[in-house]
């Protein structure tokens, strides 16, 4: 006898939608169930619908993974159907995770009986905070000095060898493993997710995180850079016992709801599986790139043979940072965001050019890069120099005498005269500082300038000291003259 099953609307478009996403996601598999052959918990248990959709192209869905990595804490039931799973967790406790080896018979043999390294990372699940990750770290450690972001419990792992946390990498830990034997590693998280709320009033709803696994096997040369798997879960951090809580407040929730709205929801699953994910970016530092910093060669040159032609005019201190040209290239524009200490950004601007760059407005950058690097940034962009604290201008009594010698022997008039000043930077205003500029300026040591003095009234010579020099006027005009002093190869200064 011909029947027909009866549902209500709501449960039939429920059942129909969940049917297309199943067929769309198992090929082969969907197309050869019809709708009534299997039920609404069948459905549920479906692994699609654990864990959250692959980012991976449609082709490497049903590709069976070398490694599977499983968080020993339970997820929400509070997430919806379609959603990424998400796990909450204490502050500070240690959380297994299980490093087990998914390969096939055959697969992979290049990695047996070696080790394989695995990098773990917490890092931010909101993109509008992954922008400004390293000025959000930056404050977490000021806020918290000492503290790390992640760390391995030692004691209670198993099956870690070499266990390292670089100092300047407060979310990143490493180890080496044996994917043929068990391995088992505590993780502990050290920071809570309102710390990094917008506002906070109390009561504010805490970011999200993300823990993410790379899985790295050795090249030719030993070094583990080849990459194999990446996997990461959605997590939220409270403080201790907060996560305990907050699980029972989701679950007394989803108790509460009707049939109907709890097939909306997935159910709790006593662990958590990390799903494959893109690998982490890794940052490609310039080597060959020349270390910012100052120059330390110098234009040496005699201010006794000034004769004001372009191959002596003194020059500026050089710039800290090389301008970035419309020109480059995404690479050459990575490598200048090296050379200038930028390197954190180089992942965010991978694909700019330098015309890119440079468009952008002094808004766009500290939106991307926040308040500190962002004004740095921009000025290196626009090529800002520093303007010196002060600025004096010296000219050689002897090169004076000499002009004026040379005018009268032609029969020029003196009115026409001119004299060639330089330029002398300073930034710390002290006697030492003067000292060697001078020096740089008449191309000899600093040492063998004994003293340096100010011609005063009715001809008094007055000491140069720090304090003098910080009362100077800026862009005041000196004229040099040397005295040999008492000991040999040495001489005095006196600025008139």
């Amino acid at each position: 006898m011909a029947w027909a099953l009866k549902l209500p609307l709501a449960d039939e478009v429920i059942e129909s939608g969940l049917v297309q996403d199943f067929d769309a996601s198992l090929s082969g598999i969907g197309q050869e169930l019809g709708a009534g052959a299997y039920s609404m918990s069948d459905v549920l248990a479906l692994p699609i619908f654990k864990q959250e959709e692959s980012s991976l192209p449609p082709e490497n869905e049903n590709k069976i993974l070398p490694f599977q990595y499983v968080l020993c804490a339970a997820t929400s039931p509070a997430v919806k159907l379609h959603d990424e799973t998400l796990t909450y967790l204490n502050q500070g406790q240690s959380y297994e995770i299980r490093m087990l080896d998914n390969r096939k018979i055959g697969e992979l043999p290049e990695i047996n009986g070696k080790l394989v390294k695995s990098i773990f990372r917490v890092v931010f699940h909101d993109r509008r905070l992954q922008y400004t990750e390293h000025q959000q770290l930056e404050g977490w450690r000021w806020n918290r000095p000492g503290d790390r972001i992640l760390d391995i419990d030692i004691p209670m792992s198993v099956g870690i060898i070499d266990p390292r946390a670089n100092p300047t990498q407060l979310n990143t830990v490493e180890f080496l493993w044996d994917p043929s034997k068990r391995t088992s590693v505590f993780i502990q998280v050290h920071c809570i997710s309102t710390e990094f709320t917008m506002r906070k009033h109390g009561g504010e709803k805490g970011v999200p995180f993300r823990v993410q696994i790379d899985t790295f096997k050795e090249n030719e040369n030993g070094e583990y850079t080849e990459h194999l798997h990446s996997a990461s879960c959605q997590i939220k951090v409270f403080k201790p016992k907060g996560a305990d809580r907050k699980q029972k407040t989701d679950r007394e929730k989803m108790e509460k709801r009707t049939p109907h709205e709890k097939e909306k929801y997935q159910p709790s699953y006593e662990t958590t599986i990390l799903t494959e994910c893109s690998p982490w970016p890794e940052i490609t530092y310039v080597n060959n790139a020349p270390s910012p910093g100052f120059n330390s060669s110098h234009s040496s040159f005699s201010i006794g043979e000034g004769n004001g032609s372009p191959n002596h005019q003194p020059e500026p201190p050089p710039p800290i940072a090389d301008n970035l040209l419309p020109t480059s290239t995404p690479q050459e524009a990575q490598q200048w965001l090296h050379r200038n200490r930028f390197s954190t950004f180089s992942r965010l601007f991978r694909n700019f050019s330098g015309a890119d760059l440079l468009k952008l407005t002094r808004e766009d950058v500290i939106q991307i890069c926040g308040p500190a690097d962002g004004i740095r940034l921009f000025n290196a962009l626009k090529g800002r120099m520093v303007r010196p604290r002060l600025t004096i201008y010296v000219c050689q009594e002897s090169q004076q005498l000499q002009e004026l010698q040379q005018k009268h022997e032609d029969g020029d008039g003196v009115t026409s005269t001119f004299f060639v000043y330089h330029a002398i930077y300073l930034e710390e205003l002290t006697a030492v500082e003067l000292t060697e500029k001078l020096a740089q300026l008449f191309s000899i040591s600093s040492q063998q300038i004994s003293q340096i003095y100010k011609q005063g009234p009715t001809g008094i010579h007055v000491l140069i000291s720090d304090e003098m020099i910080q009362n100077f006027q800026d862009e005041s005009c000196f004229v040099l003259d040397t005295m040999k002093a008492e000991t040999n190869d040495s001489y005095h200064i006196i600025l008139k």
